[in-house]
């Protein structure tokens, strides 16, 4: 039977005698592996397959343990966002983290972006809360707009409720809020006439400041900032990975970044224009580590390059480069607009 089986296989794969052994010792593995769990209870009867009763008394203590402990957070986090206004009246148990609660708001003007962890004290946030918004600002979380404060987590909307008449956002380069003065007089104030004694005087609106495009070859980080979505860490990855091609080429090239996902694409698409040229790398002088620099290209295919190279002589067009067996046409698609080929 198995040397049926054996010719069998040797026809069907056309391949020789030794190679179709193997499949055949592969195969009764994986048959042996695949009935040795009924083969062990078959052999092993007396092995017990279930849990005693005094464990399983002890795991189903600690699920109920476990379910009083979840509710009793549940109930505790509740109560300390619904006593916001009142300064609050409950607790959070023993953890003296926990335990803080909300202060009485004493609302200011105020911009979420520069306000201390004090100072979101005063509104009436507890430390841990205010201590959590001031982490999110110092990684190059940024607020854009003023719903941006309910991203925190654990924000609670009636805190939000309140304190957004007091929110004002000043973008970033541009006038702050101490450039601006109350208003007391309408519109006509512009014409010289003002506004009625007994009325209500009209809120100064900030103005906002439309971004402006910028050449993403040239580009710093706190250009890259002010786009949404895009924090310090990746307006760094930006750079790094610029600097690395030598300037980018064309916007279908933002994709290959590390991380970029479809919010950040977008916003470096419609504000980053490609108006410098990029760095050329002279590919017949250029050594291992200098060709390694580019992203989509490895250690190992630079070094195949310079090799080949010294074996065959220089580099005259794109083409020759097809000879370089580890290099597929893809890759050399992205190396075309950054190699020079002067001898």
């Amino acid at each position: 039977m198995l040397k049926r089986l054996r010719a069998y296989i040797i026809d069907f794969f056309a391949i020789g005698h030794n190679e179709a052994k193997g499949v055949i010792l592969l195969i009764l593995l994986t048959l042996l592996f695949l009935i040795s769990p009924w083969l062990y209870r078959w052999l092993r009867p007396d092995v017990i397959s279930h849990t005693d009763a005094a464990d399983q008394r002890k795991l189903d203590s600690l699920v109920a343990l476990m379910r009083v402990d979840g509710e009793r957070d549940e109930q505790e986090r509740f109560g300390n966002r619904h006593n916001y206004n009142s300064g609050g009246s409950g607790s959070r148990g023993q953890d003296q983290h926990l335990s803080e609660q909300y202060h009485e708001a004493k609302p200011f003007p105020f911009d979420p972006n520069t306000v201390s962890v004090a100072g979101w004290q005063q509104l009436g946030l507890p430390r841990w809360l205010a201590e959590r918004i001031d982490k999110y600002r110092t990684k190059g979380g940024q607020f854009r707009r003023k719903e941006d404060l309910l991203r925190i987590y654990d924000f609670p909307p009636e805190a939000y409720e309140q304190l957004e008449p007091y929110i004002q956002l000043a973008t970033a380069g541009k006038p702050t809020a101490n450039d601006y003065t109350p208003r007391s007089t309408d519109r006509t104030e512009e014409t010289g006439a003002t506004q009625p004694a007994g009325t209500a005087p009209t809120r100064e609106r900030f103005v906002k400041y439309p971004i402006q495009p910028f050449d993403i070859n040239t580009a710093d980080t706190t250009q890259l900032i002010a786009l949404k979505g895009i924090g310090s860490k990746m307006a760094s990855r930006i750079i790094s990975h610029r600097d690395g091609l030598g300037g980018f080429v064309s916007s279908e090239q933002f994709k290959d970044i590390y991380g970029m996902d479809s919010i950040n694409l977008a916003e470096l698409t419609l504000y980053g224009q490609i108006k410098s040229q990029v760095r050329k790398i002279p590919v017949n002088t250029a050594s291992a580590a200098d060709l390694d620099r580019f992203p989509f290209l490895s250690r190992r295919q630079a070094e195949v390059i310079v090799n080949y190279r010294t074996q065959h002589g220089a580099f005259t067009s794109i083409e020759s480069l097809k000879a370089v067996r580890v290099l597929d046409t893809k890759t050399i698609n992205k190396l075309t607009p950054y190699l020079a080929f002067q001898p």
